[in-house]
Order: structure tokens, then sequence, then C-alpha cells
């Protein structure tokens, strides 16, 4: 094939990527990455003390979990999800036992989450001595490996 023959055929091969047959003018970069998903996740990173994760699984239950959802319900985060090693393969064992992702709506989110988690808590647990009693027994029963912020690839 000439020259001049070649350009039209790799100009039609090319078309699909100027935006032209798939609906409108090429958007700039820019704009794609707006749209995308803004999201950020603070993760907790937890060790139970030995022979501690039942006693800590119930203290997640039925003490960090009504503070969570009330801290939702407030707007502070937007997701909660907690998670625990299931199987170990050959590759070397979690550091951690229980991993808790908070979906907070962006970067910004972030400057209050500790603050409306702790107001959340005063809501659920207004006394002073109760509040003190709690975090006495999370203190005996976790330690925290390490606290990661995420985003979406």
């Amino acid at each position: 094939m000439t020259r001049s023959r070649l350009w039209p055929v790799l100009a039609l091969c090319l078309l699909p990527l100027t935006g032209a047959v798939w609906g409108g003018p090429h958007r700039p970069a820019s704009a794609a990455l707006a749209e995308q998903d803004s999201s950020i996740y603070v993760v907790y990173y937890w060790r139970a003390r030995p022979g501690k994760a039942a006693e800590y699984a119930d203290y997640i239950r039925t003490v960090a979990t009504p503070i969570d959802e009330e801290g939702r319900k407030a707007g502070v985060f937007e997701e909660l999800t907690t998670y625990t090693p299931a199987i170990a393969t050959g590759a070397p064992g979690a550091d951690w036992t229980h991993m808790r992702v908070f979906r907070l709506r962006s970067f910004a989110a972030l400057d209050g989450f500790s603050r409306g988690l702790d107001e959340a808590g005063l809501r659920v647990f207004p006394d002073p001595e109760v509040r003190r009693q709690h975090a006495a027994r999370s203190a005996g029963l976790r330690d925290l490996v390490r606290q990661e912020i995420w985003r979406k690839f």
C-alpha cells in the first residue's frame, strides 16, 4: 500500500480515539479525574490481645457499633466495614486481628472525623463513668497496629 493510500486507513483507525464515533468531542483528563470517586478510607488495624479476640469482638458489637452507627447517621462517615483474617496462605500471616475500614466522602471530611466520633460516643454513652469503663476495657483488649488513609486507584 502506498503512503498516500495509508493515511486514510490510519485516520479511520484513530477515529474512535478522538471521540467522534463514541459520542462527541474528547474530554480533557482533568474532567475525567473530577468525576472520579473522591471517597477516602480511614483504615485501622487492631490486634486483639492474646486470648481476648472473642471479648474484643463482643466489645465491637456492644460498644463500638452503636457509636459508629450514631456517627454514620450524623454524617461523620458514609460506611464502615470490619474485617478479620479468615484463611492464611503461604504468605506471612496478618499482624492484625481486626481491620476497620471507614469510608468518608472526601479528604475534607477527614478534618471532623475524630471529633465527630467522639461526639457520637457522648450521645450514645452520656455518662462519663460508663465512657471511662469502656475506654479501660478497650485498652485491655486490643492494641493499635497501624492506621492508614486509602483512596481508590
